[in-house]
């Protein structure tokens, strides 16, 4: 079982720069952000998913595709009950929000999309180097990097667990939603010693070799941009700048939303 969502492909996505891979996720983000409305943001939405399917991202994006549809759900109902509008529909629901609803879950969801396209292009290395090349403190980076990379050990560890439990006779599945959480609490116990284990391990390890006594660093793996990296950020900045400019000429609004 992989429990890691990179994929090794040959795709152009694959071959960028990390930090390119930075820049069009948090231009992905500011695109998303940019608009209230449902139409400008499935646009952007649309875009994303292009990008995922360039990428060849799209069987990580199956597996969460419920909790897309879950996120997505919720937003929509939680906004179209909040947010204010002028033409109501129903109760507190009206127009307004509705639409400010769908647009809030069209924009969650294209994040989650945008960071697992991230995760599924970009090597756990990659990342670091790109943000020591940002100039971003070097224990920073490596804290970043070492979290990302120990969240599928654990989950490893607890499938583990989950399994060594099952051959000892515990039922997950027998009875109701509340009986099958009382089930799983077996499971913490082990879960949250082989976690505090592996912590441990890993700052011993560090420490035995001299982690931060020296501020001077050489590296092994090396990054640099190429033609394709500097292609992806001249069209990702013409793409911010057109947006900019519709948002400021009031493009993308919702008339009569108060929030």
């Amino acid at each position: 079982m992989n429990l890691y969502l990179y994929q090794d492909k040959n795709t152009i996505f694959h071959r960028l720069d990390p930090r390119t891979k930075l820049f069009v996720l948090m231009g992905s983000f500011v695109l998303t952000i940019l608009y209230k409305h449902p139409l400008y943001v499935l646009i952007i939405t649309a875009l994303i998913l292009i990008h995922a399917w360039a990428s060849k991202s799209l069987s990580n994006l199956k597996k969460i595709r419920w909790l897309l549809i879950v996120i997505g759900i919720f937003s929509i109902v939680v906004w179209s009950f909040f947010a204010k509008g002028e033409t109501y529909l129903f109760w507190r629901m009206s127009y307004e929000s509705l639409l400010y609803g769908i647009s809030t879950a069209l924009k969650i969801d294209s994040m989650i999309i945008a960071g697992i396209i991230f995760l599924s292009t970009t090597r756990n290395e990659e990342i670091f180097m790109g943000l020591i090349r940002l100039r971003m403190p070097y224990t920073m980076s490596f804290a970043f990097s070492t979290a990302l990379r120990l969240v599928p050990t654990f989950i490893g560890a607890g499938a583990t667990i989950n399994d060594a439990q099952k051959s000892r006779g515990l039922n997950l599945e027998a009875g109701n939603i509340f009986v099958r959480f009382k089930n799983h609490i077996p499971l913490l116990v082990p879960i949250f010693l082989t976690s505090i284990r592996s912590t441990n391990q890993l700052a011993m390890a560090l420490e035995s070799k001299g982690f931060g006594s020296s501020k001077k660093r050489t590296f092994y793996f090396t990054i640099g941009y190429q033609s394709d990296d500097f292609i992806i950020i001249i069209v990702l900045l013409i793409l911010l700048a057109i947006n900019f400019i519709l948002r400021w000429n009031g493009f993308g609004s919702i008339h009569g939303l108060t929030i």
